[in-house]
């Protein structure tokens, strides 16, 4: 459905790939879909051609390029010891400009309003995409959320989480409440990691709940 482009980061001697899903018709809005630590693979351009069906333009930026071009990584022990090593020399400021320059993209070449969603590591930069960069976003089981919590917002988002993770425990996600109490926290009865459909902790019942939750949640801030 989607196919790759480049973006242009305005840093020297470097640009960005990104896939691209475009929907039949006019599009709903935008919405940039942010990686979990594993890269722009087969399951996040997956998700960005979920959002296509749903009317809605969808990019999703490699946010990995400026460390490693291109990469994908494996579910595997290995897949997870890189991409830990890779978000932490990216930090979370690049990620966040480049999600505001894909989405700045997106915003001019459709005339639509923009949205993000992330997972994991990106739900993190999806959070603070809508706090520092005024992009409405979907937040899932974003593990490095609570550091920017009292952080002003400049637009909402909704939080998922699963109730097994070990990752977020359940202080962490009351936080989300208390700090952010004007924005919806939701909790599944699942484990981190629920949306990715390839992966041994996917659950079904909270993906489709959590993504019927996203899509209101998009219908109503993109409108």
């Amino acid at each position: 459905m989607g196919h790759t482009l480049i973006l242009d980061t305005s840093r020297p001697h470097e640009s960005m790939d990104a896939y691209l899903a475009e929907p039949e018709g006019t599009p709903k809005g935008g919405i940039v879909v942010i990686q979990e630590i594993f890269g722009v693979n087969a399951h996040i351009r997956g998700v960005a051609d979920r959002f296509a069906r749903e009317g809605y333009v969808a990019i999703a930026p490699s946010l990995f390029d400026p460390v490693e071009k291109g990469a994908e990584l494996g579910y595997d022990q290995d897949g997870v010891q890189k991409g830990l090593k890779m978000v932490a020399e990216l930090g979370l400021l690049r990620p966040t400009q480049d999600v505001g320059i894909a989405a700045a993209l997106i915003a001019d070449r459709y005339k639509v309003k923009v949205g993000t969603v992330g997972y994991c590591w990106g739900g993190t930069v999806a959070m603070l995409a809508a706090l520092r960069l005024g992009l409405p976003s979907a937040s899932y089981y974003g593990a490095r959320n609570a550091p920017f919590l009292t952080e002003p917002a400049k637009a909402n988002v909704i939080f998922h989480f699963g109730e097994r993770d070990h990752s977020i425990p359940p202080e962490v996600v009351e936080k989300h409440r208390e700090l952010k109490p004007d924005m919806d926290t939701w909790v599944y009865p699942a484990d981190h990691g629920f949306n990715r459909e390839v992966g041994p902790t996917y659950d079904e019942p909270s993906a489709k709940l959590a993504m019927e939750r996203t899509l209101a949640f998009f219908a109503q801030e993109l409108q």
